[in-house]
């Protein structure tokens, strides 16, 4: 909670070229685990090392296309037929635990200073409340939490297929190309009608996306921007952007972080059966291996927006480009 990917470092979860690929560095400073309570602690004390249930998953993919041969290169994906592993996965049961005891205390709040809004999801408080310091601190302590945890799975991949292939995971060239948050609020400095400004920027359902020679992209990522992953679904292909200028101005430096559901999970189970799914996904040549049968139709393709559709977009509006298209060979799901 305090220490993010700083922990599975020195425990050796982590390799220490990791730390330079996380965003800021995998430890967010402003955490305090003493803001978060002892129901989260109990439910992430378990989690650790674990997926998640949802649209989280582990991903094995091959690179399918690659559209800037520099920026892949330096990413160290510049090879058609390349294999690498996507994790997408975050804070778990503690997580949700804290953004549900923050929802108590802002209600609170909101009655005291009389803010209103249209949504019970929307409560908030104040920055410089207690309420919104409180939260900040413990939100952060979360996204350390989800680092170390994302730390763990990929420590695990790398025995996986250190004992399949019967090489080191160094010989096997596993370095880390990238760890991003989403759903996440941060304190950064951003340029408003020419003036330089502190702002906390929310991002729920997108990731940061900063651009090239920004002074927060890791010094390997200098002269290409940021590299942004966009998860696809078990059945289609995901993408590795990199950040721009034009989206540093237009979007505080942000990009959607997967393409967006097209139908809510309880339409899903109504309108697809999971056989059928399966049997697409075995046609495409997929393999996969999830929890529960539900999940297989609420995380299917026809349950998402099309995400060739969305990342052109991205591209088409500048506030990101295209580098590399990942294709799924194998699924995980929790």
């Amino acid at each position: 909670l305090y220490m993010g990917i700083d922990w599975a470092l020195r425990e050796g979860y982590a390799w220490p070229e990791d730390r330079e690929h996380c965003e800021e560095n995998g430890r967010m400073l402003l955490a305090d685990p003493s803001k978060v309570s002892k129901r989260a602690k109990k439910r992430g004390v378990s989690q650790l090392g674990t997926l998640g249930a949802g649209n989280h998953y582990a991903e094995v993919q091959v690179v399918e296309e690659i559209y800037d041969t520099a920026a892949a290169s330096r990413m160290g994906l510049d090879k058609v037929g390349q294999v690498c592993i996507m994790i997408h996965s975050g804070s778990r049961g503690l997580g949700h635990q804290i953004a549900t005891d923050a929802l108590v205390q802002m209600e609170a709040a909101m009655a005291r200073d009389k803010i209103q809004t249209n949504d019970r999801q929307l409560s908030s408080a104040r920055i410089n409340s207690k309420e919104g310091q409180d939260y900040l601190a413990a939100m952060s302590a979360a996204a350390n939490y989800a680092w170390a945890n994302r730390s763990c799975m990929t420590y695990l991949a790398r025995r996986a297929f250190a004992k399949t292939f019967g090489k080191t995971a160094e010989d096997l060239d596993m370095h880390l190309v990238y760890d991003v948050s989403h759903n996440i609020a941060k304190v950064e400095r951003h340029e408003i009608d020419g003036v330089v400004k502190t702002l906390l920027v929310h991002r729920k359902g997108s990731t940061r996306a900063f651009p090239p020679h920004h002074p927060m992209v890791p010094v390997d990522y200098q002269f290409t921007g940021q590299p942004v992953l966009i998860g696809g679904t078990m059945g289609t292909c995901s993408y590795v952007l990199a950040g721009t200028e034009c989206g540093m101005l237009k979007t505080f430096g942000s990009t959607c972080h997967g393409a967006g559901r097209a139908l809510s999970r309880n339409a899903s189970r109504r309108k697809l059966n999971y056989e059928e799914v399966l049997e697409k996904l075995t046609e495409k040549g997929i393999s996969i291996r999830v929890a529960s049968p539900k999940l297989i139709t609420e995380e299917a393709p026809e349950s998402y927006k099309d995400v060739i559709d969305v990342v052109d977009t991205c591209q088409d509006a500048g506030i990101s480009r295209k580098v590399i298209k990942l294709r799924p060979i194998a699924v995980v799901k929790g």
